[in-house]
């Protein structure tokens, strides 16, 4: 056996020393192949779309006003192509980094969002032992507005819970800061969050130049999501301006910003409009920093972009590979160098795109996403749980979350190529359309006086809600598809448990434990260094009031000097399936208000099964999506049998399922039977009916047609509402 084995590999070198003695290889020509000219390939689409109009089915038309090309082609690129620029260059259309991710792996931030500051601390160290590289902290909604636990509606809704100086120790106890960056969103202002941050280094004898992250704030995203902040715009830009120039002193590789589009993502914005906003915010606060004393470099350099990677794959690479080249030229503008034009984007998936019902399809929801972002050229990413819209993360949806990202790295090879994208043909070009129109949107948001003007005027506020409204009505129709929800819904799912926590008990657990932190603080020396912050406004008092044992809420009301916020329209949140699970979950709501009574449905199909069966699956799956209860049946020979078991069924709905062909002789016969059988029901024939036929089918019974072309999200609130489910 040894023998033969030597005696295989000795063969195996002889083949590959005669490969590779021949240096010669014979010329490959496909001269034998003739291109085919574009008219040439659209003939030969249209014979295979047999009559279908071609310029509508090869053709998608986006949300950001750009058409999908059915064949993208060099010789239609060849004038765009990025042939002189490179990687880590020029204007970072192709990246930031000249080695893409083969030096530097985008970071791996998964987000830690416990109640309790110490099961927190726990989590943290966790994800980073099982592959995170980043230690990102998710704030709860009372910390983010600088609120008391003692003063919060929730504790912990959203994320961890930090009231004091100790919650920040316990928060980041052990923690290697060291060595991995640190993630913290602290909401309108980053003061008090990097006070803390700075006083819990100070404790450990840790030096703050080796942090590195950002400790960010975002005061007009959070104006847009709230309506209106704690303080005005011009005390946030000074706290603004004040953690800057106390960052670029202590911490020089921490940043202070994180613009992000969050709100207008979950608002159902467009990939153009959610781009271009978030680029005016950022540049507002550039003019901001720049009017308080800081100059191009040290704006920019403290500014980290939130960006959300949506549903279609290749537009989410185009507006990041876009992005870059506008902040550049931005940045140019103000006076930058190319240093300071490198744009530094964190990612997460789109919550917008996520469902409640059958969840699990969201775990392919964010795998497409982050590959996309990655693909794209982001610097890190947080990966959500499939859970998200339902509750926090598990250890099981976290796991799976992490994993998607070290998989990417360690198993797919995606650290590998530099700009991946670059050349293709396809990206090239959408990525020029969608830059025009990012360029475009954010020059309107220019021309209103920037960004704080247009909102105030409730510009980008009514253009999102006209993209969204476009949405809800394309979803409607089901020419957008969300498996699980509008299509194909599961009738045996049972809602994954929401796991509530019990507020009171938090909210006891955790000002017990702040009193007990509190109890032998000098009130005296509290009150004094509160004074002074309320003098000085600066990020060493914030820490010195902190380190007195002054809380969070405490620190706002000595830093915010009585002036009132601004007040604008806010931008609410929504999910693109949240008016079909609306459906779902009231019909669910009746049935067990009522006994398990239902919108019953009965098929009437006319025929042997493949005659049918097209009609009756699409006409199931189509009043399924309601979680009706559809009784199927293999068909009936006569309509006269059809109509005997429509009565025995009793049912609410009837629907009729043929063919076209067989139509015209089967509905003027079985619709009055349909309708003497079910005097209540309402009727609908499966298909379009043609406009000469649809008078005569509607004067024999027929109430309604379900086909591609109906509104489903109407027929079955119309269903719904004729049960008594709705009012």
């Amino acid at each position: 056996m040894e023998e033969e084995k030597k005696e295989e590999e000795l063969d195996l070198q002889a083949i590959l020393k005669q490969a590779e003695s021949k240096t010669d290889f014979p010329e490959v020509t496909f001269d034998e192949f003739t291109p085919p000219t574009d008219e040439e390939w659209k003939v030969a689409c249209e014979a295979l779309l047999k009559g279908a109009p071609f310029e509508k089915v090869m053709f998608t038309k986006t949300y950001e006003g750009i058409t999908f090309d059915p064949m993208y082609t060099r010789k239609h690129t060849e004038d765009i192509l990025p042939k002189a620029s490179y990687p880590g260059m020029g204007d970072y259309l192709r990246g930031t980094n000249v080695s893409g991710y083969v030096g530097k792996p985008w970071g791996i931030a998964q987000s830690c969002d416990e109640t309790l500051p110490k099961e927190n601390n726990e989590l943290l160290k966790f994800e980073v032992e099982k592959g995170s590289t980043v230690y990102n902290v998710r704030l709860d909604k009372a910390t983010l507005l600088n609120k008391d636990v003692k003063d919060a509606e929730k504790v912990g809704d959203d994320g961890c819970s930090v009231t004091t100086l100790d919650d920040i120790h316990t928060l980041l106890d052990g923690l290697k800061l060291d060595e991995y960056p640190l993630y913290i969103y602290a909401g309108a202002s980053a003061l008090p969050m990097l006070a803390g941050v700075a006083a819990k280094f100070n404790a450990c004898g840790k030096k703050l130049a080796k942090l590195t992250g950002f400790v960010g704030a975002d005061p007009i995203g959070q104006l847009v999501e709230n309506g209106q902040n704690y303080a005005s715009l011009d005390q946030l830009y000074d706290e603004m301006a004040e953690t800057a120039k106390w960052a670029i002193k202590n911490a020089p590789s921490l940043r202070t910003i994180m613009v992000r589009d969050d709100v207008f993502s979950r608002g159902g914005a467009s990939d153009v409009q959610d781009t271009a906003y978030v680029l005016a915010i950022a540049v507002e606060y550039i003019r901001q920093l720049m009017k308080r004393g800081l100059t191009i470099k040290e704006a920019a350099s403290q500014i980290f972009f939130g960006i959300s990677m949506g549903a279609n794959f290749f537009m989410q690479i185009a507006k990041l590979r876009a992005s870059r080249p506008i902040w550049a030229n931005i940045i140019k503008a103000f006076g930058g160098d190319e240093e300071d034009m490198a744009m530094h984007v964190h990612g997460r998936p789109a919550l917008f795109f996520k469902t409640v019902f059958d969840p699990y399809v969201n775990m392919l929801r964010n795998t497409t996403e982050i590959f996309s972002g990655v693909v794209g050229g982001l610097d890190s990413y947080e990966n959500e749980p499939f859970d998200e819209p339902i509750r926090k993360g598990d250890v099981f949806s976290r796991r799976i979350a992490r994993n998607v990202q070290v998989m990417l790295q360690e198993e797919f090879g995606l650290l590998q190529p530099i700009d991946p994208s670059g050349g293709s043909w396809a990206v090239e070009t959408l990525t020029k359309q969608i830059k025009e129109k990012i360029w475009a949107e954010f020059q309107a948001i220019e021309g209103k006086g920037g960004i704080v003007k247009a909102l105030e005027e409730g510009y980008p506020q009514e253009t999102i809600a006209k993209t969204l409204a476009d949405r809800f009505k394309a979803l409607e129709f089901r020419k957008d598809r969300i498996v699980g929800s509008n299509m194909y819904p599961n009738m045996t799912e049972e809602l994954l448990d929401k796991r509530e926590e019990d507020q009171a008990a938090l909210k006891k657990q955790r000002q017990a434990d702040i009193d007990a932190y509190l109890s032998d603080m000098d009130d005296t020396h509290k009150a004094e260094c509160l004074k002074a912050l309320k003098d000085s406004a600066t990020v060493d008092a914030a820490l010195k009031a902190f380190q007195a044992g002054a809380t969070i809420g405490e620190i706002r009301a000595a830093l915010n000097k009585g002036g009132a916020s601004e007040t604008l329209k806010a931008i609410a949140p929504h999910r693109w399936s949240e008016r079909f699970e609306d459906l779902r979950m009231t019909t669910e709501a009746f049935k067990k208000a009522h006994n398990g009574d239902n919108v019953k449905v009965f098929l009437a199909n006319m025929g042997p099964i493949p005659q049918h069966k097209a009609r009756a699956d699409f006409s199931t799956s189509f009043l399924q999506v309601g979680e009706f209860d559809v009784e199927l049946n293999n068909g009936f020979k006569t309509t006269d049998e059809a109509a005997a078991a429509a009565k025995e069924s009793g049912a609410d709905v009837a629907v009729i399922c043929s063919t076209d062909k067989t139509y015209p002789e089967i509905v003027p016969d079985l619709a009055p039977k349909l309708r003497a059988a079910l005097p209540n029901a309402t009727i609908y024939l499966a298909g379009a009916a043609p406009k000469d036929l649809e008078p005569v089918y509607r004067e024999a019974g027929v109430d309604d047609f379900i086909s591609v072309k109906a509104n489903c999200y109407e027929i079955l609130r119309f269903l719904q509402k004729k049960k008594g489910m709705i009012d």
